[in-house]
Order: structure tokens, then C-alpha cells, then sequence
């Protein structure tokens, strides 16, 4: 089963460095050190909702924009079989869905999240999410 602050870490290291941000600059604006917002991005460590909105506040994101996000993630993620454990609730479309040898590649209907899958062993598995946008469907889904 994926790890929320996993999920959280993710999103938050490709919000830093989609603004070509280091560590140290982040958590210098969010009064955090350095070495605790490494691990919130690795996924060790699940920051407090005032630490989160606090790290938020320093790339300039809304709490609500990182936590859908996280949202549509883990969504996306519970409709790969063998993965994640199942919700019993409506399931979200997919559009787009290829395995390759240890992993799957997922596309959200509406074409705003992928996720990617590697079943690294029985018990362990990495996913990895992105926001895709624009021509980057078409990247994100060749797999």
C-alpha cells in the first residue's frame, strides 16, 4: 500500500523543482531545516497541516492545490490491480493503462495526472505521480 507521506513528498519535491528551487531556499521560507523538508520529500517524515501549509506557502501553492493532488494521485493509484489495497467507492475513469514488465503506467480520464507503478518486489512497490499538461501526455504516456 502506497504511503500518504510518500505521495505528499512527491508532490511537494516536483512543485520545488518545477520552479528550479533548491532544498535550502524552500525551507528557509518555510522556517523549516533543511534536513526535516528532505525527508517530508522523500517521504520519511509526514509534516504537520501547519508545517504543510507553511512549506505550501513557500512555493507560492495553495494547500488545496498540493492535497487534490495527492487526492487525484492516490485515486489514480487504487485503480491499479495488485497495488494498493481498494476503496469501495466509485472508481476513476481511466484513460489510459500500460504494463510493462514490472510496472504499470496509468493516465487519468481527464488527462491531468499520471501515475507510474514499479512492483519492485511482493511487498514493495514505487509510484511515482506527475501533473501532466499540454504536450507532456503524450511524453508521459509512451511507455
Amino acid at each position: 500500500m502506497v504511503l500518504l507521506r510518500r505521495v505528499i513528498g512527491d508532490a511537494l519535491r516536483a512543485r520545488r523543482q518545477g520552479q528550479h528551487r533548491t532544498l535550502r531556499e524552500v525551507s528557509s521560507a518555510a522556517n523549516v531545516s533543511l534536513g526535516y523538508l528532505s525527508e517530508i520529500e522523500r517521504g520519511q517524515k509526514e509534516p504537520s497541516s501547519e508545517l504543510l501549509a507553511a512549506i505550501c506557502d513557500a512555493l507560492g501553492a495553495r494547500l488545496s492545490e498540493l492535497l487534490r493532488e495527492v487526492s487525484d494521485t492516490v485515486a489514480l493509484a487504487e485503480q491499479m490491480p495488485g497495488v494498493l489495497v481498494r476503496v469501495q467507492d466509485e472508481p476513476t475513469p481511466v484513460a489510459v493503462r500500460r504494463s510493462t514488465g514490472r510496472g504499470v503506467h496509468q493516465v487519468s480520464a481527464d488527462g491531468t495526472v499520471a501515475v507510474q507503478v514499479r512492483q519492485d518486489s511482493p511487498l514493495k512497490a514505487t509510484l511515482r505521480s506527475s501533473r501532466v499538461r499540454g504536450s507532456e501526455r503524450d511524453v508521459v504516456c509512451a511507455a
